[in-house]
């Protein structure tokens, strides 16, 4: 497109044909056509440049209503991020929620239950207090045992033995009847037969005299058996108890606090036996002389 021609510009044409008209005005033509030609140059370079920067202007706000497109998309995109966000935090209060209510219930159940055990337990322990209270009495009146749960196992022992021995002379008893219900069979069939079952009588009788005789034997014999057993847990607590004096002494000795437990007798006696043999070595060493110097 081409510029419009401005008024400054027909203003110099006019000028310049009347300058031409006019006597001798035509050597002034060639300087007045160059002012004007000159003239048009400033004015379409002023309007150039005036054209040029509205369009930067233009590029300019082209720019920036391009950044603001930009900035609002992302404002957009963190909105629904911040969205979503929100959401999966709410989500995930409320499974968190509901996770913490069940384990609630679940615990709620458990001390419920650990109540009524415990309750349960209690009202044990209060019927068994009376057996417990008869049990330490009995300890206290039998000096041979030393715990109560050794004590238990003692007469349970016992009552089975006496449960044998009482299912044994039944079983005697038993044959004994059943031999003379056989004999008043015999009797009244065949008076030979009474004879001989007098005898098989006879020879019953003395199995069951030889039977409770040896029952009297192996009562005595357990009697014996369980005063030897009581002499051997005496010995044997002694004997730990010897162990652990010298366990101790060993200990004081060393200036060592004891490192084993008490109820190690094995590791106890082999300290020992090893703070012996140590001493042993020690002594030993002592007891010999020392080796001559070699003469310079």
């Amino acid at each position: 497109m081409r510029p419009a021609v401005g008024a400054n510009t027909f203003a110099s044409i006019e000028y310049v044909l009347g300058t031409a008209l006019r006597p001798g005005g035509l050597t002034m033509v060639p300087a007045l056509v160059g002012l004007t030609v000159w003239r048009g140059k400033q004015v379409f370079r002023t309007r150039m440049a005036a054209l040029k920067q509205r369009w930067e202007q233009l590029e300019q706000k082209e720019r920036e209503l391009k950044g603001s497109f930009i900035r609002f998309d992302k404002f957009l995109q963190d909105s629904e991020a911040r969205r979503n966000r929100a959401l999966r935090r709410a989500a995930e209060e409320r499974h968190q929620a509901s996770l913490r209510e069940a384990e609630a219930l679940r615990l709620r159940t458990q001390l419920e239950e650990l109540r009524q055990e415990r309750a349960r337990l209690q009202r044990r322990l209060k019927r068994l207090e009376p057996c417990a209270r008869l049990l330490e009495q009995a300890l206290e009146l039998l000096p041979g045992f030393q715990e109560v749960p050794e004590l238990v196992a003692r007469f349970d022992g016992l009552a089975q033995t006496q449960v044998a021995l009482r299912l044994r002379e039944r079983e005697r008893l038993a044959e004994l009847e059943a031999a003379r219900s056989r004999l008043q069979q015999l009797r009244d069939a065949w008076p030979d037969e009474v004879l001989a079952q007098g005898q098989r009588r006879a020879q019953l009788q003395e199995r069951l005299e030889a039977a409770r005789e040896r029952t009297l034997q192996w009562e005595s014999k357990w009697i014996q058996i369980q005063n030897t057993a009581a002499e051997k847990t005496l010995l044997l607590g002694r004997s730990r108890m010897a162990v652990l004096n010298l366990f101790q002494l060993v200990c004081q000795h060393q200036r060592q606090p004891p490192t084993l437990d008490i109820e190690d007798t094995e590791g106890q006696l082999e300290q020992v036996k090893l703070f012996m043999q140590d001493l042993s070595a020690m002594l030993a060493g002592l007891g010999q002389p020392e080796p001559a110097a070699p003469a310079s």
